[in-house]
């Protein structure tokens, strides 16, 4: 799970706050005390919170632009300037330096 922090207008830094180790390391707990029905779901979610906590900050963000561009509904081309107005539309706190940068990570990390 990762949370954006840091975004206003006199800040242009995303700082990225990410809890995947403590939720890897419940899912290993659970998994020491699961029964054998359990296991199987326990180990697939063990699985893809490892594979999250492996992802980069930029792939991060980049699924953080992307979630937070759908939130509002846009979808339309990400290299565009309606991109980054509703980027802003969908934080309205976010200066126009952060969200051009943060396009830019996005467009550095396609999914």
């Amino acid at each position: 799970m990762a949370g954006i922090t840091g975004l206003n207008k006199k800040h242009n830094h995303v700082l990225l706050i990410r809890d995947a180790d403590l939720v890897a390391a419940t899912l290993r707990q659970a998994l020491a005390d699961a029964s054998p029905e359990e296991r199987p779901g326990l180990e697939r979610a063990a699985a893809l919170v490892e594979s999250t906590a492996a992802a980069t900050d930029g792939r991060l963000r980049a699924h953080w632009v992307r979630s937070r561009l759908a939130s509002v509904g846009f979808t339309g081309d990400i290299t565009s300037m309606r991109a980054i107005k509703a980027l802003r539309q969908a934080e309205p706190g976010l200066s126009l330096l952060a969200a051009v940068e943060l396009q830019k990570e996005a467009l550095a990390h396609p999914e």
